[in-house]
């Protein structure tokens, strides 16, 4: 950020008294936040946290339903035509031996603050991401100026698509793998609070940050970084990785792998686009 013509550009500290107000902002507006969701402890806690491991959370309702159709299929495919087709195992939802425990005395108070934390920040974004703007954009040309007007749109979009994708798909699958997964019928499973919603935190807020990836890219072009020609050489290394990655995080079947990684990869492929679009423009 600069003075305008006719002074001499802002120090260093100078630009942190410029960035402290919108600091102040953007923490009282998480906090503003975070204070609603541990007031809502009710729907927070119990709807949101513990729903990827009800039996009738809606993913593995449609789950359910899909394989279902799916052998329907199978059957009518192998009555008409002959043709066998491998049957989809029906979807094992996690049950009721799914047990979480709290070990630690002030474990729940310290797992109350810490979910109203990342929800005040999950609903603060937009607001924080405004503000952020606003102290780049006297630094900005007017061409940049035009380029990231829907910055905050883009970006707030993006986060929380990314975030319902991790919630509804991510979290529920791996909740489920791990939760029915046994090395011996002697081994009982007590998973530990603190274990439950560190992972599901760190697979939706993962997918969240997964799906800025077109954008990183569309900017990162802008900038000469990247280019569409780089992109598409290394799309098979892109694939494979997403691909191991897929595989690490889901459960062992097929269909749960290309749930995960058809919209991973649909996400790489639209920054190729992207970048493509912007070297035409140029």
């Amino acid at each position: 950020m600069e003075r305008p013509s006719d002074e001499s550009p802002m120090s260093f500290f100078e630009h942190l008294e410029a960035l402290r107000p919108h600091l102040v902002r953007s923490a009282a507006a998480v906090v503003l936040c975070g204070v609603v969701a541990f007031l809502c402890r009710e729907f927070v806690v119990d709807t949101l946290l513990f729903g990827p491991q009800k039996a009738d959370f809606p993913t593995y309702r449609w789950l359910h339903e899909l394989g279902s159709w799916w052998n329907d299929v199978a059957k009518w495919i192998e009555g008409a035509w002959g043709i066998a087709i491998a049957p989809m195992e029906e979807f094992r939802g996690v049950g009721d031996n799914f047990r979480v425990i709290n070990t630690s005395l002030a474990g729940q108070f310290n797992l109350h603050m810490k979910i109203s934390f990342f929800a005040g920040l999950s609903l603060a974004m937009p607001y924080v991401l405004w503000e952020f703007w606003r102290f780049v954009r006297p630094a900005l040309t007017p061409k940049e100026k035009n380029t990231t007007r829907h910055f905050v749109f883009w970006v707030s979009l993006c986060f929380f698509t990314g975030l319902l994708f991790g919630y509804f798909v991510m979290a529920p699958l791996s909740v489920n793998f791990f939760a029915n997964y046994q090395v011996s019928e002697q081994i009982v499973n007590l998973f530990d609070i603190g274990n439950y919603l560190s992972m599901v935190l760190t697979v939706t807020v993962a997918c969240a940050l997964m799906f800025e990836l077109p954008l990183l890219i569309y900017y990162l072009t802008r900038m000469g970084f990247l280019s569409s020609a780089l992109l598409r050489r290394y799309r098979r290394h892109a694939f494979v990785t997403l691909l191991v990655v897929a595989a690490v995080i889901t459960p062992p079947d097929v269909f749960s792998l290309l749930l995960v990684i058809v919209p991973f990869y649909g996400l790489y492929e639209l920054g190729i686009r992207l970048a493509a679009r912007i070297e035409r423009s140029e």
